[in-house]
């Protein structure tokens, strides 16, 4: 299915949202419609856009933006991973689509992936727009397993985005490292994500860059606590390959609305970000009727 793709732009807190709609050509309208949520750092042109022109090409009206503070999206700092501003961002992509007259208004859904999932859960339960979720190998986070794994390593990083943070404030600086970098401290350090971002995914619009200020709310975000509170029925899919899926099975347990889980073969995480298989398999999988 031929699609098109609009640049589009909406406003949040006096911040200016960027973002990339895709609409199929030629269909039944209205279309089935989805905010495609990505991971940490990512922009849209990474894999929340590679997965809305795949699913736009299966008949959704799909968009993915570039959130507060990163791209060509508007806010300060930069490269600052808060995950009130990403949840916020997408219920107001939600309501940017609800908008559309090419959309059915009473079949929108978010589709996430990785650190996706999570905002897009969260998303899920802030506004009643939502009607369905499919959540792709989640980083279903889950603070207390991490502070009791490496409880000086968790509360270090917390501080240390508290004195970012401060510094910010006080002066206006902004402390970077690395968002992929196999030396040195980094917000992700293995090799896939380095070669994901720095190579196979890298665009003009994405900055290899992560704010320390980010850890003083990054690191006690949980997904996990969205898990029980979701109203509305959820695809999973996940690999044994892919990251955590102990976590992803314990969260998939908790979910108390209608939910089904899909095992796929991937070799990694990041084989699931570009993949064209594998993204076509994840987008194919459908809620079965029981």
């Amino acid at each position: 299915m031929n699609i098109e793709k609009k640049k589009i732009h909406f406003n949040i807190a006096n911040e200016t949202i960027i973002g990339h709609l895709y609409i199929p050509q030629g269909g039944k309208q209205p279309y089935p419609a989805a905010v495609v949520v990505g991971p940490m750092t990512s922009v849209k042109e990474q894999v929340a856009g590679y997965y809305a022109q795949k699913a736009a090409m299966k008949g959704l009206v799909t968009l993915a933006i570039d959130h507060r503070h990163y791209g060509e999206s508007s806010g300060e700092p930069r490269q600052y991973e808060y995950y009130k501003h990403k949840i916020d961002d997408v219920v107001e992509a939600v309501n940017f689509l609800a908008h559309q007259e090419e959309v059915d208004t009473e079949n929108i859904g978010l589709i996430g992936v990785c650190l996706g999932c999570g905002y897009a859960s969260w998303a899920s339960i802030k506004t009643e727009k939502v009607n369905w979720l499919k959540l792709v190998v989640g980083y279903y986070r889950s603070p207390k397993t991490m502070k009791l794994n490496s409880p000086q390593d968790y509360e270090g990083k917390i501080d240390q985005g508290v004195k970012a943070r401060i510094a910010y404030e006080e002066k206006q600086e902004t402390i970077m490292i690395p968002a992929a970098a196999l030396e040195g401290d980094a917000a992700m350090s293995s090799s896939n994500l380095v070669d994901y971002y720095g190579n196979r995914a890298k665009v003009d619009n994405y900055i290899n860059a992560f704010a320390v200020m980010s850890r003083e709310h990054f690191v006690p975000f949980d997904v996990q606590e969205a898990a029980p509170q979701l109203n509305v029925p959820v695809v999973m899919i996940h690999s044994k390959q892919a990251l955590s899926p102990t976590l992803a099975q314990e969260y998939f347990d908790k979910i108390r609305s209608p939910k089904q889980m899909h095992w796929l073969e991937g070799k990694s995480q990041d084989d699931f970000y570009d993949n064209p298989d594998l993204v076509d398999a994840a987008l194919t999988v459908q809620m079965e009727k029981t």
